[in-house]
């Protein structure tokens, strides 16, 4: 099959053809249809193509039976995947339906790998066999934006089988079934093939498209012939800027040839070619006076022309520029654009100072106080490190009482004062004030600036004020010797009046004092001691005790100054030992360390030096360790038990104390674990028991409290006896017991008495029973009276009285008889009784 122009023929004879070409598919239609194909098949390679509308005219439902092929909807036949036919014969079926459902056709397929034969062909009987030579297609392009006339030929296909054979020709692909459809469509009889409108080559460079032939019966006795057509370009597109605003920075005063940017046209038309060969050109420069601007034709890089780029004179610059293809032909097509170039601030300008010098008046005495504000100009960008002022006391300034800072605000400089003026010392000040930028100064090649910072001179006057005492030093140091006794005088604070140069008239009084050490003179500052200075105190720090002192004058105008006192040590304190109860656990050490204190300097405390008592050498021995601790061990194994140890410890002058150690030797590890054996002896462990203070006062408590518990019980039992009365003048009688059963002489009755009701002396007489538990004795009293005696007798619980043996209560005198018959009786029973006992 070759391409080729269209041949000349009788029409007659092709109608002709065509009909029988037509009737014989007819025929044959929806029956089998074979294929001669290779025996290895790619995958999406085209097999053949069938007249799917001759079978079924509205098919809606194309399906194959066999996966491995797909149809399209013109028939054509296609591999899904590379497929090799392992037999020579593969056969499978088209199924076509409408969308009824109603007409259902099926299409046999039967594909033939390698040259077998194939049915007779309707016109000779000839075998048909496909052709080893490929068609030879001639190169074809198509014209962009063609005028046509239209349908536009542009190419034929022929096929050498159509020597002796009716051949159909078809084409597919792009532009034919494929987007865009209807493009390009072939004559069937001659394979002319035509155009039906212009093409746009930036929508479709190529067409690929493949061209079949078939016999009438649908055997293709031709592969499918690949065609390209590649559309010529035509220069239809002017070239435009990338970006419709471009802007470009650089800064100021930057060298000549400096590169500012690249400007990036784009054209659509096909690369490589006249047709997109670009030219950039500079049309206009806004503002135009000088130029400063040029761009490379070819590449358009912008770039400097000159060093004098001022961004104070002129801060932005605008550029028409033109873009042309062909090469920059005049018949090119072109575009224009704006290019921005804005200009970076150099810091090129140094500030000034709007004054050349400045005056300012200030009190002596005052701090902290603004007291001028300066101001300076900067052409360069405002609120920007090029511009924002850096200000800089130069001179005047050596001690430091000025300072001075920038307003962020106003850019202004701020002038303070930060430490007091005397108008005694200094009555003027003049400073010299720079001021430079932040950023570092760069000079321009045309800046006339010859120097990088501007100075100005600031006079500071300072005005007299009657200001109050002066405390200077603020603090004051004075030696003292430790245990400097009490009243002693000391050197005391002294302040000034800074307008009369002395201390005249001023008053002074002590405002800190921690343990009230001195007393402060009001018109001097001398101290005097109140106590004991004792440099060991608590409240002395470093050997410093501090005193705080305040100075005012008659207006009230006070100073505050501190006077230390630096107290030398003294030799006062003798070696301390906190713990004297040292425990010596013989199963972890045969010694106890000896650590001692001294609450003197360095040069009044160790080396220490130990002493045993001559008692207590026997038992124990003390090595010194380092001049300050000591091990004291047992000449031997000691039994278990506490042990009294008095030791002298001296310091390196002499100052001794003795100290009473309690060592106890203990059978044990550690101290904690110390238990006293059983075989200590009482009096042992009872002397190391003592009592403290409320241990006593408890005891005594408990003592009153008893008695007082005894006390009352004992008065309870009192109330209960029974009393008895007497009368008064019975006690001025003296009874006489007589073993005799008469009375004596010196009895008469005149002087017995008996005791009456009115009587208010009663017997106290009671019986143990009642104190003393159960069971009741006979208990016999005497009791004197007032002189007199009064005879009592208990017996059994019974109870006699003069009265009852009477059997009368008068209250009057009573005869002998009467009395002797109330005692006899008694003092019979007594007799009695001290005889038994005596028997007894």
């Amino acid at each position: 099959m070759a391409v080729a122009s269209a041949a000349p023929g009788s029409i007659f004879w092709k109608q002709l053809l065509f009909s029988l070409l037509v009737l014989i598919l007819f025929c044959d239609a929806c029956q089998k249809i074979s294929l001669q194909v290779p025996s290895h098949l790619r995958a999406e390679a085209l097999v053949g193509k069938v007249n799917l509308k001759e079978c079924l005219q509205s098919a809606s439902l194309i399906q194959s039976s066999d996966p491995d092929f797909r149809i399209l909807e013109d028939g054509s036949i296609y591999t899904t995947h590379d497929l090799v036919l392992s037999s020579e014969k593969k056969s499978f079926s088209i199924l076509l339906s409408d969308s009824q459902g109603q007409g259902q056709k099926e299409i046999e397929i039967i594909l033939e790998a390698g040259g077998k034969k194939v049915p007779k062909r309707h016109m000779k009987d000839a075998v048909l066999r496909r052709s080893k030579r490929r068609w030879a297609p001639i190169p074809c392009s198509l014209m962009e934006n063609s005028l046509g006339p239209f349908p536009q030929h542009v190419q034929q296909v022929q096929s050498d089988a159509a020597q002796n054979y009716t051949i159909f020709y078809s084409i597919s692909g792009p532009g034919v079934d494929k987007e865009p459809f209807n493009l390009f469509f072939i004559e069937k009889d001659t394979g002319d093939i035509f155009c039906t409108r212009s093409i746009d080559r930036e929508q479709y460079q190529e067409f690929p498209i493949y061209a079949y032939a078939t016999t009438a019966d649908g055997y293709a006795p031709e592969y499918p012939l690949p065609l390209v057509f590649k559309v010529e370009d035509d220069n239809d597109n002017a070239p435009y800027f990338e970006n419709k605003v471009t802007v470009f920075t650089v800064p100021e005063n930057c060298r000549t040839g400096t590169s500012v940017g690249k400007v990036t046209a784009i054209d659509l038309d096909e690369p490589d070619t006249l047709h997109t060969r670009l030219k950039y050109k500079i049309l206009q420069q806004i503002p135009n006076n000088p130029r400063h601007f040029t761009v490379h034709p070819d590449t358009g890089v912008i770039t400097t022309t000159t060093p004098l780029l001022d961004r104070e004179k002129c801060d932005m610059y605008k550029l028409i520029m033109e873009v042309r293809d062909m090469g920059g032909q005049p018949f090119g097509l072109f575009n224009t654009g704006t290019i921005t170039i804005s200009l970076e601030d150099e810091n090129d300008n140094a500030p000034y100072f709007t004054e050349t010098s400045y005056t300012v008046e200030v009190e002596e005495n005052r701090i902290d106080v603004e007291i001028l504000r300066m101001a300076v100009h900067d052409h360069d960008l405002p609120n920007t490190p090029h511009s924002r002022a850096v200000y800089q006391i130069l001179k005047g300034n050596e001690n430091g009482t000025f300072q001075i800072s920038t307003d962020p605000n106003t850019n202004e400089a701020v002038l303070c004062i930060v430490k007091p003026l005397n108008y005694e010392v200094n009555r003027q000040v003049v400073l010299q004030i720079g001021v430079l930028n932040e950023a570092q100064f760069a000079k321009a090649v045309n800046s006339k600036t010859t120097t990088t910072m501007c100075t100005t001179i600031v006079t500071v006057k300072v005005k007299d004020h009657d200001e109050g005492p002066e405390c200077q030093p603020p603090v004051k140091v004075i030696q003292s010797e430790d245990c400097l006794p009490a009243g002693t005088e000391l050197l005391g604070y002294k302040a000034v009046d800074p307008d009369r140069g002395t201390g005249e008239g001023l008053r002074y009084k002590k405002i800190q004092d921690e343990d009230n050490w001195f007393e402060i003179n009001e018109y001097t500052g001398d101290l005097k001691t109140v106590k004991v200075l004792d440099r060991e105190s608590t409240f002395v720090k470093n050997n410093q005790y501090n005193v705080s002192v305040i100075a005012f004058d008659a207006d009230g105008r006070s100073c505050t100054g501190t006077l230390v006192v630096l107290l030398e040590d003294k030799n006062d304190h003798p070696p301390q030992i906190k713990e004297e109860e040292l425990t010596m656990c013989r199963h972890d050490k045969d010694y106890v360390v000896l650590e001692p204190t001294d609450q003197d300097g360095p040069d009044n405390g160790p080396p220490f030096q130990f002493i045993l008592d001559n008692s207590a050498s026997r038992l124990w021995t003390v090595e010194t360790r380092d001049g300050k601790t000591a091990i004291l061990r047992g000449r031997q194994d000691l039994d278990y038990n506490y042990y009294t140890v008095p030791i002298q410890i001296k310091d390196r002058h002499g100052a001794s104390a003795t100290h009473m150690l309690s060592v106890r030797v203990c059978d044990c590890t550690i101290p904690s674990e110390c238990r006293m054996p059983n075989k200590l002896s009482r009096e042992a462990s009872l002397a190391n028991v003592f009592l403290g203070k409320w241990a006593i006062l408890a005891m005594v408590l408990g003592s009153v409290l008893l008695l007082c518990i005894l006390f009352t019980c004992f008065c309870v039992t009192v109330k209960k006896t029974v009393k008895k009365c007497f009368p008064e003048d019975v006690a001025q009688q003296n009874l006489i017991v007589s073993n005799t059963e008469g009375p004596g002489e010196e009895v008469m009755d005149a002087n017995i008495r008996l005791p009456t009701q009115t009587s208010n002396v009663c017997d106290t007489s009671m019986s143990v029973g009642t104190l003393g538990g159960q069971g009741v004795k006979t208990q016999q009293s005497f009791e004197m009276v007032k002189g007199g005696y009064t005879l009592d007798t208990n017996k059994g619980g019974g109870h006699q009285t003069l009265e009852s043996v009477k059997g009368v209560t008068d209250t009057g005198r009573y005869t002998y008889s009467d009395w002797h018959n109330f005692t006899q009786p008694r003092l019979g029973e007594e007799s009695i009784r001290g005889h038994t006992l005596v028997k007894n």
